[in-house]
C-alpha cells in the first residue's frame, strides 16, 4: 500500500511540474526570452521554416527575401469580410506604436486564397494598410506549402451555384513573430491590442 502511494505521488508531482513548464513556457531552460513568453506550444511543435511565394510586385521571393528584419506575419485574404483587415489594421497600429519607439518591424501578409488575391489585389490591400506591409501569394502548392510550414489552417468554403467568386474561407488568426537567422519567436491571438502586442514585440527586441 505504501509503495503504491509513492507511486502515486511520484506521478502527481511529475504532473505538476509539466503543468508548471507550461504555465511558465519553461523560464528555466535557458530560453533568452523566457521572460517575454506568453504563450506554450504544445508538444514543442516546429513552426515558421522556408517558403517560396510571390510578392505584391509580382516577384518570386522566399523567407529569406521577405524576413529579413524582425517580421509579424498573418495569413489570411482580402475578401475576408472582417476579421482580417481588423486583425492586419492592429498589427500595422502596433508596427507603428513600434516604430515610435525606435522599433522597426515589417508587418507582412500571407494570402490564404490565391485564387482571388493576384499580386495586383494585394498591393491595394497592404497599401491601404500600411506602407511597409508586404502583401505575398502564389500557386495553391505554394500557400499550401507556408500555411502548413506555420501550422496554420484554412478551408474554402463552398461557393452558392452561380456565385462561384463569392465565398469565404475559414482559417487561423494568430500573428506570428519571426526574426531574421532565429525563425519563429513567439505568437499572439487576435484579441492581443495594439499596445499589448507592440509591449509584448519589444520585450523580445530587447532581449535579442
Amino acid at each position: 500500500m505504501t509503495r503504491i502511494y509513492a507511486i502515486v505521488s511520484a506521478l502527481v508531482a511529475l504532473v505538476f511540474l509539466g503543468g508548471l513548464w507550461v504555465v511558465t513556457g519553461g523560464q528555466d531552460s535557458g530560453d533568452k526570452y523566457a521572460q517575454c513568453r506568453k504563450t506554450a506550444v504544445a508538444g514543442g511543435a516546429q513552426i515558421g521554416g522556408a517558403f517560396t511565394l510571390v510578392d505584391e510586385n509580382g516577384a518570386t521571393v522566399t523567407d529569406r527575401d521577405v524576413i529579413d528584419q524582425p517580421s509579424l506575419v498573418y495569413f489570411g485574404y482580402t475578401f475576408c469580410p472582417d476579421v482580417c483587415p481588423l486583425d492586419n489594421a492592429r498589427n500595422a497600429e502596433a508596427v507603428e506604436i513600434l516604430e515610435s519607439r525606435g522599433d522597426i518591424v515589417k508587418p507582412v501578409f500571407i494570402s490564404i486564397d490565391p485564387q482571388r488575391d493576384t499580386p495586383e489585389i494585394l498591393r491595394d490591400f497592404t497599401d491601404n494598410l500600411h506602407p511597409r506591409m508586404v502583401g505575398l501569394t502564389g500557386t495553391p502548392e505554394q500557400v499550401k506549402a507556408a500555411s502548413q510550414t506555420y501550422r496554420t489552417y484554412f478551408k474554402k468554403q463552398e461557393p452558392e451555384e452561380g456565385n462561384e467568386q463569392f465565398y469565404l474561407v475559414d482559417h487561423s488568426t494568430f500573428t506570428y513573430l519571426v526574426f531574421p537567422d532565429e525563425g519563429f519567436i513567439e505568437f499572439f491571438k487576435r484579441d492581443t491590442t495594439p499596445e499589448a502586442l507592440a509591449d509584448g514585440v519589444q520585450c523580445f527586441l530587447e532581449a535579442r
